[in-house]
This record gives C-alpha cells, structure tokens and sequence, in this order.
C-alpha cells in the first residue's frame, strides 16, 4: 500500500472518529453506512447479537446511551498497509444503564487500542481492546 493510501484510510479513520463523538444519534449511524462495510468484521469487548455495520451502529448506541457526553480523544493514530490504528482516552459521566448497571452519575475515563483494516476506502474489520477493568472500577462495581 503506498503512502497515499495511508494517509487516505487515516483520514477516513478520523472522520470516522470525528463522527462517533456527536450526540447526534443520526449523524454517526450516516458515518458508520459511509465508513464500515456493511458485513464488516467487528470485534468488541461488548457482547452483540448483530455483526457488520450494525454492531458498530449498537455499540455506540449503546455507548452514548449510557455516557451522553462521551468523548473519545484520539490520542495516536497510526497507518501502516491496509490497517489503522487507534491509541484512544474515552470520557464519558454514566447517565443511563449500562452492562446492567443503572446510573450511578459517575464520570469515568479509560484507554482502548482499535485496529481497523480498510479496503476501498471503508472499514471491512475492526479489533478492539478496552480496559473495561478500570470502567468497572470507576463505576464501583469492583474494588479500586
């Protein structure tokens, strides 16, 4: 994969970004139908019963469900052939159920690492390692 094509996938990859970080639940459907293939591979720490686009779309409904003011600063972002990588700080104040959890009103901030292949111009696979750890510890759900 030449240079330009690097810098083409991370500019997608941001925009992708970009868009996730909206409340507008509208907006970041539009950007995974534009960005993610829609029989995308997508690996995520959160257990779904959908795959391809749709799982990107439930996760961050999901998501911004329970954190309405998540934000997910991009700390690195590299390219290197086909792939993209994301080095992320997430913040968010848990407003709304998640993984069974009721609101507690706590503000919570947590790193995660994404891997994106692109073909065309799209996502068409996605890894995702979250440090749900420090997200539990944070909500009280385990000991600090």
């Amino acid at each position: 994969m030449s240079t330009a094509e690097a810098t083409i996938n991370k500019a997608v990859i941001s925009r992708f970004c970009d868009a996730m970080n909206t409340g507008d639940a509208e907006l970041r459907s539009k950007a995974v139908d534009e960005f993610v293939s829609p029989d995308a591979l997508v690996r995520t720490p959160l257990p779904l019963q959908v795959g391809g686009a749709l799982a990107l779309k439930e996760v961050f409904t999901r998501l911004h469900g329970a954190f309405p003011d998540l934000h997910v600063e991009v700390e690195d972002l590299i390219a290197e052939g086909d792939k993209v990588v994301t080095r992320n700080t997430v913040t968010g104040t848990h407003r709304g159920e998640y993984m069974g959890v009721p609101p507690t009103g706590k503000s919570i901030v947590y790193n995660e690492i994404f891997i994106f292949r692109l073909a065309g111009g799209r996502v068409v696979e996605t890894w995702g390692v979250v440090d749900v750890l420090s997200q539990m510890r944070q909500l009280g759900l385990v000991p600090a």
